[in-house]
Parts: C-alpha cells; structure tokens; sequence
C-alpha cells in the first residue's frame, strides 16, 4: 500500500482521495489516523514508536502549518541509529518532501501534525 498525499492545508490532508483531519503517521503498510502524541505541541520518542522497528530510509515529520512543534532530540538520535534520515519541516512543505521522496522509491513514512 503506497500511500500518495494529495493535498495539505490548515487542518486537512488528502491521501490517495481519503481526506484526513486528525494528525497522522504514514508508513508502507499502513496510515495510522489520529495520531496523538502525550503533550500535543512536542513529538517524544515514544509518541513514534510505530515507526521505530519499520523499514525506513527517511522520516518526514511534519511539524504543523506553521511549524509550531518540536522534536525531541533523543529522537534524532535513535533514528540515527536505526540509520534513518530525518527531516523536519513544517507541514505545508513537509508533504511536498514527503511526496519526493516516495516518487524517487526511497521507503519513506511520514509523521503530520495538520494543525499550528
């Protein structure tokens, strides 16, 4: 299951036609709705642990419209790890990455914040 988004904007995205208004997380086999995270506007390594054993190469982590959410850096670490790339945008240029990414075959997941 590849999972295209379509469009983003404040609050919303579209993916493969399906729109979604709760924050998500994307993987290869499967979109995880209404992703919700212990403290709302700060992603923790546990608030992706549905993504740390999958098999990636990058991570896009879209940090809300206007980029209002911060990543732990103990997240970067353990991705680093795991040898996962990162990158953290905001969301209205995180899809866009996102997207790139996926057009070029790299295994790619993406974790969005849709709001702030």
């Amino acid at each position: 299951m590849t999972s295209r988004i379509d469009r983003y904007g404040f609050g919303y995205i579209v993916i493969n036609g399906i729109t979604y208004t709760r924050d998500l997380i994307i993987l290869s086999d499967k979109l995880i709705t209404n992703w919700w995270r212990k403290e709302g506007h700060r992603i923790e390594l546990d608030d992706l642990k549905d993504v740390l054993n999958s098999d990636l190469e990058y991570l896009v982590i879209g940090t809300g419209y206007f980029g209002r959410v911060t990543v732990s850096e103990e997240i970067f670490r353990e991705f680093e790890k795991k040898n996962v790339k990162l990158i953290v945008l905001d969301s209205r240029n995180a899809w866009k990455k996102y997207n790139e990414l996926l057009d070029k075959g790299v295994k790619v997941g993406g974790a969005f914040h849709l709001t702030c």
